[in-house]
């Protein structure tokens, strides 16, 4: 009987490690970070937010994740804290060996990607029911609550410094003035949007000392009744690209299309699509390229960090220059003096052409 008894134990034990390991296994595998990236990524597509906001979405809710990281291997990575312009300090909760901290990387990265994201709570099914498989693969109680109050104290830092970068003062400043002078940027169809934030280079930086640091050349001067000049040259040349388009052109521009709202119009029938911003595009670019690296959870986490900081900045820095110059769009100067009906196989999006915002931020994210 007493051989009997200790067999039990041995496998009752046995089987407490495996359910132990089994939560463990789940948790930390990094393919649900980027899963829970992809997450918010579908939150605020839905919502329509405009690129630019988007890219504020993912990079407090990953410098949350960080910080949490280099909280457990200060070793490996050095906090932001004095690295990224306002953020002089991270609280931390007195050391709790039980947290797990790829889970309170995890929920860091849920909380603050709520936080600046509507509508409240829009994570909250999907936390609920991570939570809930890892404590059906045996996450002990304890674990889960030291876990949620990392989370919490780091999350409380990271929103705190996110409310300093001047975004709600800049929603209510002046509108954008259309004005009818050439060359200058109007709206386009077939939604006629308003500007998209003509003021987002107001926005505090995380590592760029201003909005103006890096100055492009101006645009050409805007003449389009010379053949012979620049502009002119540089119109048509936007024209013929577009009027001969292969299809493997056509497929790579679809693949990069990355408006989140389109207009589509059918006869008097007009329905809006959504679809991944530049910024989202990037996150599942990152996602992917960590799982074909086999980047561990930590690298993974800094990964998406980096690359969201790099597509903050540049955000800034090309509005910066947009709002500047304010160069009207080519569809909006063929449609006046070449062909009326003339459309560009993408959709023109809602603000100035130079310089190209798709091309700066790819630029960044993909150095």
């Amino acid at each position: 009987m007493k051989r009997l008894i200790m067999g039990l134990c041995v496998v009752l034990g046995l089987y407490a490690c495996r359910q132990s390991d089994e939560y463990k296994t789940y948790l930390h595998n990094p393919e649900l970070f980027s899963q829970t990236v992809h997450e918010l990524n579908t939150v605020v597509m839905g919502n329509n937010f405009p690129p630019m906001v988007a890219a504020r979405n993912y990079v407090y809710a990953a410098v949350a994740a960080y910080e949490v990281m280099a909280f457990a291997h200060p070793d490996e990575y050095q906090s932001l804290v004095g690295q990224v312009k306002g953020l002089t300090k991270v609280s931390f909760p007195s050391a709790d060996p039980k947290a797990d901290i790829e889970l309170a990387a995890l929920l860091a990265y849920m909380k603050v990607g709520e936080s600046v994201t509507f509508p409240e709570g829009s994570l909250q099914t999907y936390k609920d029911s991570i939570l809930q498989l890892a404590r059906n693969k045996g996450l002990p109680g304890d674990v889960e609550k030291a876990s949620q109050l990392l989370a919490d104290s780091v999350s409380a830092s990271i929103i705190r410094w996110s409310k300093g970068d001047n975004y709600l003062q800049t929603r209510g400043a002046e509108k954008y003035t259309v004005k009818d002078e050439p060359g200058r940027w109007v709206p386009t169809p077939p939604l006629y949007g308003s500007a998209a934030e003509p003021h987002w280079m107001e926005i505090r930086t995380m590592v760029l000392d201003s909005a103006s640091i890096f100055a492009p050349p101006p645009p050409p001067d805007y003449n389009i009744t010379d053949k012979n000049s620049k502009y002119y040259q540089e119109v048509m040349l936007i024209k013929n690209a577009v009027d001969s388009l292969t299809d493997e052109q056509k497929h790579i521009a679809e693949f990069w299309d990355d408006n989140p709202f389109k207009m589509n119009v059918t006869g008097h029938v007009m329905y809006g699509s959504k679809k991944f911003s530049p910024s989202g595009h990037w996150m599942s670019v990152i996602g992917i390229a960590a799982k074909q690296a086999k980047y561990s959870y930590a690298e993974t986490v800094y990964a998406f960090a980096k690359t969201s900081i790099a597509l903050f900045d540049s955000f800034i820095q090309c509005w910066y220059v947009k709002y500047k110059y304010n160069t009207v769009r080519p569809e909006t100067v063929i449609n006046k003096y070449f062909d009326p009906n003339w459309r560009p196989y993408l959709q023109t999006p809602a603000f100035p052409e130079y310089t190209c915002g798709h091309s700066t931020i790819s630029s960044a994210a993909a150095e």
